[in-house]
Protein backbone atom coordinates (compact mmCIF):
# COMPACT_ATOMS: atom_id res chain seq x y z
CA UNK A 1 0.00 0.00 0.00
CA UNK A 2 1.29 3.22 -1.21
CA UNK A 3 0.73 5.44 2.05
CA UNK A 4 2.69 8.88 0.39
CA UNK A 5 1.09 11.61 0.58
CA UNK A 6 1.45 13.97 -2.37
CA UNK A 7 2.05 17.94 -1.66
CA UNK A 8 3.91 20.86 -3.09
CA UNK A 9 5.74 22.78 -1.07
CA UNK A 10 6.48 26.58 -1.29
CA UNK A 11 10.55 26.79 -0.21
CA UNK A 12 11.16 30.38 -0.46
CA UNK A 13 13.08 31.90 2.40
CA UNK A 14 13.44 28.40 4.25
CA UNK A 15 16.40 26.76 5.11
CA UNK A 16 17.15 23.33 3.14
CA UNK A 17 20.57 21.62 4.03
CA UNK A 18 21.84 19.43 1.49
CA UNK A 19 24.74 16.64 3.52
CA UNK A 20 26.99 15.55 0.53
CA UNK A 21 29.17 17.81 -1.95
CA UNK A 22 29.28 15.07 -4.90
CA UNK A 23 26.68 14.09 -7.86
CA UNK A 24 24.21 12.67 -6.28
CA UNK A 25 24.39 16.23 -4.17
CA UNK A 26 24.30 18.40 -7.42
CA UNK A 27 21.22 16.96 -8.57
CA UNK A 28 19.43 17.33 -5.40
CA UNK A 29 20.59 21.15 -5.54
CA UNK A 30 19.83 21.63 -9.07
CA UNK A 31 15.97 20.65 -8.27
CA UNK A 32 16.31 23.32 -5.70
CA UNK A 33 17.81 26.26 -7.57
CA UNK A 34 14.59 28.65 -8.56
CA UNK A 35 12.55 27.36 -5.28
CA UNK A 36 13.74 30.56 -3.52
CA UNK A 37 15.03 28.52 -1.12
CA UNK A 38 18.32 29.13 1.22
CA UNK A 39 19.99 26.09 0.01
CA UNK A 40 23.27 25.16 2.54
CA UNK A 41 25.80 22.63 1.35
CA UNK A 42 27.73 20.54 4.18
CA UNK A 43 30.63 19.09 2.49
CA UNK A 44 34.79 18.93 2.70
CA UNK A 45 34.76 18.75 -1.14
CA UNK A 46 31.48 19.56 -3.62
CA UNK A 47 31.68 18.97 -7.54
CA UNK A 48 32.82 22.08 -10.06
CA UNK A 49 28.97 22.59 -10.51
CA UNK A 50 28.36 23.37 -7.12
CA UNK A 51 31.22 25.22 -6.34
CA UNK A 52 30.19 27.31 -9.30
CA UNK A 53 26.77 28.15 -8.17
CA UNK A 54 28.48 28.70 -4.58
CA UNK A 55 30.82 31.57 -6.44
CA UNK A 56 27.52 32.92 -7.73
CA UNK A 57 26.00 33.19 -4.51
CA UNK A 58 23.25 30.99 -5.49
CA UNK A 59 23.83 28.26 -2.28
CA UNK A 60 25.99 28.51 0.68
CA UNK A 61 28.82 25.83 0.94
CA UNK A 62 29.79 25.21 4.02
CA UNK A 63 33.48 23.04 3.15
CA UNK A 64 33.49 20.78 6.10
CA UNK A 65 32.48 17.36 7.31
CA UNK A 66 28.91 16.90 8.51
CA UNK A 67 28.00 17.80 12.07
CA UNK A 68 24.46 17.89 14.20
CA UNK A 69 24.28 21.42 14.67
CA UNK A 70 24.42 21.83 10.81
CA UNK A 71 21.08 21.43 10.09
CA UNK A 72 19.64 23.25 13.04
CA UNK A 73 16.40 25.72 11.60
CA UNK A 74 16.32 23.28 8.48
CA UNK A 75 13.01 22.90 6.81
CA UNK A 76 14.32 19.98 4.57
CA UNK A 77 17.02 17.73 4.86
CA UNK A 78 19.20 16.16 1.68
CA UNK A 79 21.26 12.92 3.46
CA UNK A 80 23.22 12.76 -0.28
CA UNK A 81 26.97 11.49 0.50
CA UNK A 82 28.36 8.54 -0.59
CA UNK A 83 28.40 7.18 3.21
CA UNK A 84 25.95 4.92 4.17
CA UNK A 85 26.33 5.09 7.86
CA UNK A 86 26.66 9.41 7.59
CA UNK A 87 23.65 9.37 5.82
CA UNK A 88 21.88 7.40 8.56
CA UNK A 89 23.98 9.79 11.17
CA UNK A 90 22.25 12.85 9.26
CA UNK A 91 18.70 10.87 9.40
CA UNK A 92 19.28 10.40 13.14
CA UNK A 93 20.22 13.82 14.08
CA UNK A 94 16.95 15.67 12.71
CA UNK A 95 14.09 16.64 14.70
CA UNK A 96 10.92 15.54 14.75
CA UNK A 97 9.57 17.99 13.14
CA UNK A 98 12.65 17.99 10.14
CA UNK A 99 11.83 16.10 7.11
CA UNK A 100 14.83 14.11 5.74
CA UNK A 101 15.13 12.23 2.36
CA UNK A 102 18.28 9.77 2.03
CA UNK A 103 19.61 8.91 -1.09
CA UNK A 104 20.48 5.68 -0.89
CA UNK A 105 17.45 4.58 1.77
CA UNK A 106 14.35 6.00 0.07
CA UNK A 107 12.41 3.36 2.87
CA UNK A 108 13.91 5.31 5.28
CA UNK A 109 13.24 8.30 3.97
CA UNK A 110 10.39 11.16 4.97
CA UNK A 111 9.91 12.09 1.21
CA UNK A 112 11.29 11.94 -1.69
CA UNK A 113 10.89 13.92 -4.93
CA UNK A 114 8.81 12.53 -7.52
CA UNK A 115 9.97 12.50 -11.34
CA UNK A 116 8.16 16.24 -12.48
CA UNK A 117 7.74 18.35 -15.54
CA UNK A 118 7.58 21.97 -15.22
CA UNK A 119 5.81 24.31 -17.99
CA UNK A 120 5.38 27.86 -16.67
CA UNK A 121 2.85 27.70 -13.78
CA UNK A 122 2.15 23.88 -14.76
CA UNK A 123 4.08 21.13 -12.54
CA UNK A 124 3.23 17.52 -13.28
CA UNK A 125 4.78 15.10 -10.82
CA UNK A 126 5.00 11.12 -11.55
CA UNK A 127 5.97 8.70 -8.54
CA UNK A 128 5.75 4.66 -8.65
CA UNK A 129 6.29 4.54 -5.00
CA UNK A 130 9.90 3.21 -5.56
CA UNK A 131 8.72 -0.07 -7.76
CA UNK A 132 10.78 1.59 -10.44
CA UNK A 133 12.20 5.31 -10.79
CA UNK A 134 12.90 4.10 -14.68
CA UNK A 135 9.41 3.84 -15.11
CA UNK A 136 8.74 7.25 -13.75
CA UNK A 137 10.63 8.82 -15.72
CA UNK A 138 9.21 7.01 -19.15
CA UNK A 139 6.02 8.32 -17.79
CA UNK A 140 7.78 11.79 -17.24
CA UNK A 141 8.91 12.09 -20.68
CA UNK A 142 5.56 10.95 -22.33
CA UNK A 143 3.90 13.63 -20.62
CA UNK A 144 6.44 16.25 -21.28
CA UNK A 145 5.31 15.68 -25.23
CA UNK A 146 1.57 16.00 -24.35
CA UNK A 147 1.80 19.00 -22.45
CA UNK A 148 4.65 20.91 -24.35
CA UNK A 149 6.30 24.85 -23.71
CA UNK A 150 2.52 25.96 -25.00
CA UNK A 151 1.04 25.40 -21.76
CA UNK A 152 3.46 28.00 -20.31
CA UNK A 153 2.03 30.59 -21.56
CA UNK A 154 -1.52 29.24 -21.77
CA UNK A 155 -0.86 28.91 -17.80
CA UNK A 156 -0.25 32.23 -17.15
CA UNK A 157 -3.05 33.68 -19.58
CA UNK A 158 -5.29 31.17 -17.25
CA UNK A 159 -4.13 32.38 -14.17
CA UNK A 160 -4.74 36.21 -15.15
CA UNK A 161 -7.95 35.38 -16.97
CA UNK A 162 -9.13 33.65 -13.94
CA UNK A 163 -8.30 36.39 -11.29
CA UNK A 164 -10.38 38.85 -13.73
CA UNK A 165 -13.15 36.89 -13.96
CA UNK A 166 -13.72 36.20 -10.10
CA UNK A 167 -13.39 40.29 -9.30
CA UNK A 168 -15.63 40.99 -12.38
CA UNK A 169 -18.58 38.79 -12.65
CA UNK A 170 -20.92 38.37 -9.96
CA UNK A 171 -23.48 35.48 -11.54
CA UNK A 172 -21.79 32.02 -9.99
CA UNK A 173 -23.15 30.26 -12.71
CA UNK A 174 -22.04 32.49 -15.78
CA UNK A 175 -18.81 32.16 -13.52
CA UNK A 176 -18.46 28.82 -13.23
CA UNK A 177 -19.43 28.51 -17.40
CA UNK A 178 -16.14 31.56 -18.46
CA UNK A 179 -13.73 29.13 -16.40
CA UNK A 180 -14.68 26.16 -18.18
CA UNK A 181 -14.83 27.88 -21.41
CA UNK A 182 -10.67 29.41 -21.02
CA UNK A 183 -9.89 26.05 -20.06
CA UNK A 184 -10.82 23.91 -23.07
CA UNK A 185 -8.50 23.07 -26.01
CA UNK A 186 -10.40 25.53 -28.00
CA UNK A 187 -8.36 28.25 -25.76
CA UNK A 188 -5.11 26.52 -25.94
CA UNK A 189 -5.16 26.19 -29.50
CA UNK A 190 -6.69 29.74 -29.75
CA UNK A 191 -4.55 32.25 -32.32
CA UNK A 192 -5.90 35.33 -30.21
CA UNK A 193 -6.93 34.07 -26.50
CA UNK A 194 -7.24 37.67 -25.13
CA UNK A 195 -9.72 38.43 -28.11
CA UNK A 196 -12.20 35.26 -27.53
CA UNK A 197 -11.66 36.06 -23.33
CA UNK A 198 -12.77 39.63 -24.04
CA UNK A 199 -15.90 38.84 -26.21
CA UNK A 200 -16.92 35.62 -22.98
CA UNK A 201 -17.15 38.91 -20.44
CA UNK A 202 -19.58 40.80 -22.59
Amino acid sequence: MNSNYPIMLRLEGKRVVVAGGGKVAERKVTGLLGTGASIIVISPNATENLKGLAENGMIQWIEKSFDKEDIEGAFLIYAATNDVELNQYVKAAASDQQLVTIADDPEGSDFHVPSHIVQGRLSIAVSTGGASPTLARKIREQLGSQFDERYEDYLEFLYLARKRVLKEVNDPSRKRKILAAIASDEFLNSNDREADFLRLLL
